[in-house]
C-alpha cells in the first residue's frame, strides 16, 4: 500500500503486508495494520481495487524480470489487471 500526499504526486510512504497460509484479506491483525498506517497517514480517501491484481510476488524481486512467476501457475498467462488470459 502506498500513501500519496496529492493528485498526480509521487508515493511518500509504503508498506507490504504478507501471509504464505491464508487469504490476507481475511487477516484481522494485518486488517488492523493497514487501517492504522492508513490513519498515522491523515489520509483523506483511499482507493482500493474490487479483486485481486494478479500474484502477490513481485517482477524483478521474487523472480527475474520478463519471465512468468513459478508460483502462481493461474496468472502465467493472464493479464494481472484483467484477468483475461494473453493471447
Amino acid at each position: 500500500m502506498g500513501i500519496i500526499q496529492e493528485e498526480g504526486g509521487e508515493v511518500t510512504a509504503m508498506e507490504r503486508w504478507l501471509d504464505e497460509e491464508s487469504d490476507i484479506r481475511k487477516n484481522g491483525a494485518v486488517i488492523a495494520e493497514v487501517l492504522a498506517f492508513i490513519a498515522s497517514h491523515d489520509a483523506f480517501s483511499v482507493i482500493s481495487p474490487e479483486r485481486i491484481l494478479g500474484c502477490p510476488h513481485e517482477e524483478g524481486s521474487d523472480y527475474p524480470a520478463g519471465e512468468k512467476c513459478p508460483k502462481c501457475d493461474y496468472w502465467a498467462n493472464r493479464d494481472r489487471f484483467t484477468g483475461k488470459l494473453l493471447a
